[in-house]
């Protein structure tokens, strides 16, 4: 009997690459987890951050929520690599707010996104599968 393929694991090399892979994944899932609820929570630094950028405090939520539903996903093999590119999405928005309006440091979201692209590259034959491209 096949399994669907877009509900297994990527393949990887050997299983250092495999334990690798969900070590990435975990400590992404716990950092987009508690910067989710920093500001779903209100905390302070989110408020003025936010007010900042102008676009309203709906924003701050809905951006909490956009990094909760990509950590979830990043720990659900089947869509963990959409979960990554969601996050990545929301990175490079953090990173342009922090370059061009809040002026505060930025190294951090390029490091975020080295990881990002990582878990992204070590699951491309996924990604290719849901753009409906064979992978080779």
């Amino acid at each position: 009997m096949e399994r669907d393929t877009l509900a297994v694991e990527p393949r990887t090399q050997n299983r250092t690459a495999h334990l690798g892979l969900w070590a990435l994944r975990i400590l992404l899932a716990l950092a987009f987890v508690l910067f989710a609820v920093m500001k779903l929570a209100g905390r302070e630094a989110m408020i003025v951050e936010f007010d900042m950028v102008g676009l309203g405090q709906w924003f701050r939520y809905f951006t909490g929520l956009l990094e909760l539903t990509g950590a979830i996903a990043l720990l659900i093999p089947a869509v963990s690599v959409l979960g990554a590119v969601l996050l990545l999405i929301v990175d490079l928005g953090a990173f342009v707010a922090q370059v061009t309006i809040l002026h505060i440091d930025w190294i951090h979201t390029v490091a975020i996104a080295a990881l990002l692209g990582a878990v992204i590259y070590l699951q491309r034959s996924s990604l290719s599968r849901w753009l409906g491209r064979s992978s080779h």
